[in-house]
């Protein structure tokens, strides 16, 4: 360890330290609005009430970490191991404790806080947990972790990791201190060949491919059924456009693409698409609604037909609107299944575009924004299949949703077969991972 990185490794240990008090006014202000916050408190500083030695160690640090882990703490209980699935935000720990209910009341998974990054609170949940390996879902860098983990002999890994272009080159400058903690992980199982060489370039050693875990995702079929019954209940044209987890600024984009494709059908005497439109955020389902009417669209809010995504329960279709607003969580599947083509948000602002992989799960061909850096794999390899493209602007995506942009559904099946199968492949390659950890590598591994 360099003295540099020694240096950085104190000052951090110490600003988390002095700022515990700003750590719990954070928290506490969290919990009026969302009390999960503020429950089980002790477990963010070491002390956790159920001790379950020799657990595999899940980090997924919120929601979307979460649910791509899924399929891999799936394939990790079948096979007889313990887990324990740590979270910061309410957001992941609350799916976990959904999805796992039956393990969790079995014993067979715990899902808990993530210490604060103090070597302290690390070592009690060592203490709690002795796990046999550790895995860190995407591409999370806490330093206090990493070395925590290695001075208790805990081999931590990277998992369904990437090292997006932009973070490279930000990280490339100055003193590189990110590079320097990269390589105390144990290793990485990374989502494709190019990943392996990023993080290789920057000295992070034992690395496998191991692809993206999201391809393993299990698809609700309740809710496809649904969403194929939502298209005949609404009596929906010849032609639905979803578009999926729309961010603050692009609804602009969104509506000139919208008016430029009715107008296109209009003028044409096609019957009018129906855009089914989520917005990312639930903040934004008033405002969104207030748009759309006002740019002149008609719009039914799904919050409006009932509790569940089925037809049965919603009563007569009313006259077709322009717009279904999709203004409910945990109903995605069913309105990319109500889809020919999905837009997927996020693309046309920095922040970058989201997951492309539900729609293609579906069969559905993808468009989004030029920001794809934050799903580089697999928009890079699903491009160059022809099941999705970017679109440079409000007026390339006018071009290709008039387009037509209709990929073979057999070129998208393929795909997706082709890249499913990531948890099996990080479980086959981590003994081999374990096997050339050096027991001279530091306090970690000795």
């Amino acid at each position: 360890m360099s003295v540099t990185l020694r240096l950085f490794l104190g000052l951090w240990s110490a600003l988390w330290t002095l700022g515990l008090p700003l750590i719990l006014i954070y928290l506490y202000r969290r919990a009026r609005k969302d009390p999960a916050y503020g429950a089980h408190l002790a477990e963010r500083f070491g002390r956790y009430p159920r001790p379950m030695p020799g657990a595999v160690w899940i980090h997924a640090v919120s929601l979307g970490e979460l649910r791509s882990a899924v399929p891999l703490i799936r394939a990790l209980l079948a096979r007889g191991d313990r887990v324990v699935v740590t979270h910061f935000t309410p957001a992941g720990r609350g799916e976990a404790e959904r999805v796992f209910a039956p393990e969790i009341a079995a014993g067979r998974l715990q899902a808990v806080w993530v210490p604060l990054e103090t070597g302290w609170a690390y070592a009690g949940f060592f203490r709690a947990f002795r796990p046999v390996y550790g895995l860190v879902m995407e591409i999370e860098i806490w330093p206090r972790m990493i070395f925590a983990a290695r001075a208790a002999g805990v081999p931590l890994f990277m998992c369904n990791a990437q090292y997006p272009r932009a973070s490279m080159a930000r990280d490339a400058r100055g003193l590189r201190l990110r590079h320097q903690v990269m390589r105390g992980f144990a290793g990485a199982l990374v989502k494709s060949d190019l990943q392996a060489a990023r993080f290789a370039g920057v000295g992070v050693g034992n690395i496998a491919v191991t692809g993206e875990l999201r391809f393993d995702q299990p698809v609700p079929q309740a809710l496809v059924a649904g969403g194929v019954a939502a298209r005949r209940w609404i009596g929906a044209p010849a032609r639905v456009i979803t578009i999926a987890s729309a961010v603050e600024g692009e609804d602009d984009t969104y509506l000139q693409a919208i008016h430029a494709l009715r107008a296109h059908h209009a003028a044409r005497g096609l019957p009018l698409p129906l855009v089914v439109y989520v917005p990312r955020r639930p903040e934004r389902f008033d405002a969104v609604a207030a748009t759309l009417r006002g740019a002149g669209l008609s719009v039914l809010r799904r919050s409006s037909l009932g509790a569940g995504f089925d037809p049965v329960g919603w009563g007569a279709a009313p006259a077709l609107p322009d717009v279904l607003l999709g203004d409910t969580l945990g109903e995605m599947y069913g309105y990319l299944a109500m889809a020919d083509l999905v837009v997927v948000g996020g693309g046309f602002t920095p922040h970058g575009a989201h997951n492309i992989i539900e729609p293609l799960a579906l069969g559905k061909p993808v468009l989004t924004g030029p920001a794809t850096g934050t799903i580089e794999y697999p928009f890079v390899e699903a491009e160059a299949a022809g099941v999705a493209r970017s679109v440079p602007d409000a007026k390339g995506l006018e071009q290709a949703l008039i387009g037509g942009f209709e990929p073979d559904p057999a070129a998208i099946t393929g795909f997706f077969t082709a890249h499913s199968g990531g948890a099996a492949r990080t479980l086959d390659a981590l003994p081999g991972l374990m096997a050339t950890i050096s027991p001279s590598a530091g306090s970690a591994h000795r």
